[in-house]
């Protein structure tokens, strides 16, 4: 029976090989990606992408899937109404499945589209007759959409034509009665040099009471006619100058602004337009004056002269405006009723396209056995999940009422299993930390577990303050209390991450709340919780340096002494306790426990290397301790510098200047022998127990480990033979059937034994791990730094704000510098102390585990599970 799945190591794996009935291929493997315990292996690894069983059926979706993210304009027919009636929704054998061509139409008309994560837990696998029914659909859907949005593109553009009219008659026509009633106006206009065309006519027209009938007469006579429309008003100045260049002056032209934007029904943009009349001789020049009016994009309307005539054509245009607005406003809303019943399901139309493409794809990988129309499919899934999924595979059996079961054959192999750690909601974060490194291997313990303490923990060491932490803290309280809203929510990318790390987000804060306490930091104050150990005396004179004393019977009780905020040499203590600190937490997350397998791992790395670095550093650790628990004072000494202790110890072995404790000197010496007598035991006791080993199994006639052997999938025991064992299944007993699954388990597994590579590889690792023991312990030193700058900063932005406001003399201004200076104090401490120093922090953290505490007890090659999940599928590609 396997053992439990924990977080402590990677899940009990099983390859497993599935014989499954044609028939129902496509729903088991719909069935097997909903639970998402079940990574298929490739069966076809030398067919290509055309040449698969399944491609038509990929390429057609491909095409739907493509219509759905816009990337063509075509529609894709309507799930029936068992869609409908499964989701929960309002059954609808009319309206079709939107596609890209919809969606554009959607968010032109500005409809909202039903969110995905409403259809979370309501969705159930199509058959393949209801998606056939989707293809054999899509023509007359398409025709009735693209009919309908044709109507209204052309109404709409025709309505922009009328109303353009209606203004151009409006503005001409009050031009023609200005012209007319009002010759004084004209003759004036005449004056102008720029209107040499118009000058003669003042003098061959006479003036009478009817001033539209000697118009059109004068006009008529002097062979003038006019051009009227209406042009963007950015482009106006233009075509002024080219009339004016190309017809030589020979030219009146009279324009007016229209007040209110135009819609452009092909931008959906508004613009702005001015109306215009031109008038010249002659047909010709007419001809080119409307040849560069359409080169500028101006639209030409008809206008008469007479003015009875013109309200006539006023009132044509309003009644034609008035029909074009009742028939544009009901195509519009029939338009806006189908996309908004459309956009209830656009979601889950396109989860199942993405679902239906999966398993296709999945499908690919099977191999297909012609002669008992069988699918046959070789899988990693946990051993813990194989009651769970021969469970499934039963209810879609039961479901299709087939006779002939499918079969779950579980295969022994000596291929390394792919690594699978569960996680949940709150151990997520921090193995992604891990991956992120690199995948655990198969049954190696999963750094993820103690990381979840450790990464905090760092964090807050360099982050300590109660008061940020408590900033941190109901930060991450808040995005945890409304989670489930903030899920559903289109996060940017800065928000989603924090909202990612959520949980680690917590811990940080908590343990830095923890660490401020030891530290006695809040906003770079100190509590007063218990009285201090130190006392101070009496009588003390204005400027005499003073030294407090330390109380007899009493120390403080938790954390560090308040009093040491208010000393001068404050600085100078924290920087040795936190060096000092730095040190036993580097020795203490270095000596993490790693599983191994092989004895001479044991003998051969792990056992020296402990020895090398505890008789150095772990000397170093004890030495720190035991020099705190000394009272020095009360044995009249000074306590001696560990620093020198441990450079002398190499430099100058056997003989100390100063004794920590005696004997100091002998101690040192055999330390140091015994660290430098297990670098050749690291160096050469592998490779040359592997070389004994392989020679010795050469002598006794075993096969090297680079040699092949083939196993049949369906021994239960696990023959390397092939040959028959006791027990087999009934399908297996069938010689043709033992033949057709035979699978080469070992390609490419092991690599022939070579002394001279190992050789080189333990060298380098021998090298590299008596360098990292130095650098490495003393990187943790930066736990220390940035502990340091991020108390001195506080202080800094503390006295520079808030803190000086306290110092003022005047009440009144007091409390207006106190209410000044405390808004720029905290949005300076939540945006420099809490974001861009946590980020510091939390980079630094992360470096100290990458680097300096996973090189030493984390391999890291192993191969991911990668399950075929829905549920990843549309996390990977949200369709939101």
């Amino acid at each position: 029976m396997a053992p439990k799945d924990t977080f402590f190591r990677s899940a009990d794996m099983s390859l497993t090989q599935l014989y499954i009935a044609n028939e129902i291929g496509r729903e088991v493997v719909s069935a097997l990606g909903e639970i998402g315990e079940v990574q298929f292996r490739d069966l076809n690894p030398d067919v290509n992408a055309f040449q698969r069983t399944f491609t038509k059926e990929i390429r057609r979706l491909d095409n739907v899937e493509r219509q759905l993210r816009m990337e063509y304009p075509f529609v894709v027919p309507s799930l029936s109404s068992f869609f409908f009636l499964r989701a929960g929704l309002e059954a609808d054998p009319v309206f079709g499945t939107p596609a890209g061509y919809f969606q554009s139409q959607m968010e032109k008309a500005g409809i909202p589209m039903r969110p995905s994560s409403e259809f979370a837990n309501i969705l159930a696998a199509p058959s393949a007759a209801e998606i056939d029914e989707l293809a054999e659909r899509s023509d007359s859907l398409e025709q009735r959409i693209a009919s309908l949005n044709d109507s209204y593109e052309t109404l709409k553009k025709r309505e922009v034509e009328l109303i353009e009219w209606r203004w151009v008659l409006r503005e001409a026509g009050g031009f023609f009665d200005r012209a007319h009633g009002h010759t004084e106006d004209i003759r004036q206009s005449f004056d102008n040099d720029e209107a040499p065309l118009l000058r003669d006519v003042e003098h061959q027209v006479p003036r009478g009471q009817n001033g539209d009938a000697q118009g059109q007469q004068s006009f008529s006579v002097m062979n003038i006619g006019f051009v009227a429309g209406v042009i963007p008003r950015d482009r106006i100045g233009a075509f002024e100058r080219i009339l004016w260049r190309t017809l030589r002056g020979n030219l009146y032209m009279n324009q007016s602004e229209i007040p209110e934007p135009i819609i452009d029904p092909t931008t959906n943009e508004e613009v702005y337009k001015n109306v215009f009349v031109i008038f010249a001789h002659g047909k010709e020049i007419l001809v080119k004056i409307r040849k560069i009016s359409e080169s500028l994009n101006a639209s030409l309307y008809s206008v008469d002269e007479n003015s009875e005539l013109r309200r006539d054509q006023i009132h044509e245009v309003n009644t034609r405006l008035s029909d074009v607005e009742s028939v544009l406003r009901n195509t519009k809303n029939t338009l806006d009723a189908e996309l908004t019943q459309i956009a209830r399901s656009l979601a889950a139309w396109m989860i199942i396209v993405k679902k239906e493409k999966a398993v296709y794809h999945t499908l690919n990988k099977f191999s297909y056995d012609q002669a008992r129309k069988t699918l046959i499919a070789e899988a990693w899934c946990p051993t813990n999940s194989l009651p769970l999924i021969k469970s499934t595979l039963q209810d879609v059996n039961d479901r299709a009422g087939l006779s002939v079961p499918t079969i779950v054959n579980q295969i022994k192999t000596n291929k390394t299993p792919p690594s699978y750690v569960k996680t949940n909601k709150f151990t997520e974060a921090f193995q992604t930390i891990i991956n992120a490194y690199g995948i655990t291997k198969y049954s190696e313990v999963n750094p993820g577990l103690p990381t979840i303490i450790t990464f905090p923990f760092l964090f807050a060491v360099m982050f300590g303050d109660f008061g940020h932490g408590l900033l941190m803290t109901l930060t991450a309280a808040a995005m945890i209390f409304w989670e489930k809203k903030l899920a559903r929510t289109k996060l940017d990318e800065l928000t989603y991450m924090a909202f990612y790390g959520r949980y680690i987000m917590l811990l940080m804060g908590i343990f830095s709340m923890y660490t401020g306490l030891i530290y006695n930091d809040v906003f770079s104050l100190s509590f007063t919780l218990f009285p201090s150990q130190w006392k101070w005396p009496e009588n003390i004179r204005e400027g005499q340096a003073v030294e407090a004393s330390l109380k007899d019977g009493y120390r403080y009780p938790f954390g560090l002494d308040w009093n040491w905020h208010e000393a001068e040499n404050a600085l100078l203590f924290t920087n040795s306790f936190k060096m000092k600190l730095s040190i036993l937490l580097g020795w203490a997350h270095y000596i993490n426990a790693r599983h191994f397998k092989s004895k001479v791992d044991i003998f051969g790395n792990f056992i020296p290397g402990m020895i090398f670095f505890q008789s150095i550093f772990g000397y170093l650790v004890v030495t720190i301790v035991y020099k705190w628990s000394v009272d020095w004072n009360a044995r009249g000494e000074s306590p001696p510098g560990l620093l020198n202790m441990l450079i002398f110890m190499f430099l100058n072995p056997g003989q100390v200047e100063q004794e920590l404790y005696p004997g100091q000197g002998g101690v040192q010496v055999i330390l140091l022998l015994l660290a430098i007598v297990q670098v050749p035991t690291m160096l050469l006791l592998k490779p040359l127990w592997l070389r004994y080993e392989h020679n010795r199994a050469r002598a006794l006639g075993y096969r090297g480990i680079g040699e092949q052997e083939r196993v049949s999938a369906l021994d239960e025991d696990g023959d390397l033979d092939g040959r028959p064992s006791e027990g087999r299944d009934s399908l297996a007993s069938d010689g043709e059937g033992v033949a057709m699954i035979a699978q080469d388990l070992d390609e490419g597994e092991h690599e022939e034994f070579d002394f001279a590579d190992i050789m080189i590889h333990q060298v380098i690792h021998t090298i590299e791990f008596c360098l990292n023991c130095i650098s490495h312990t003393a990187s943790y030193l930066r736990l220390w730094a940035l502990s340091l700058a991020h108390q001195q900063l506080s202080i800094v932005l503390w006295k520079m704000t808030l803190g000086g406001s306290f110092e003022t003399e005047s009440p009144g201004l007091r409390v207006v510098m106190i209410v000044c200076t405390f808004y720029l104090w905290f949005v300076l401490t939540v945006f420099i102390l809490c974001v861009m120093e946590g980020t510091s922090a939390m980079l630094h953290s992360l470096r100290l585990h990458w680097v300096e505490a996973m090189s030493k007890h984390f391999i890291g090659d192993g191969i991911p599970f990668q399950p075929f999940s829905f549920k990843t599928l549309l996390e990977e590609n949200p369709v939101d």
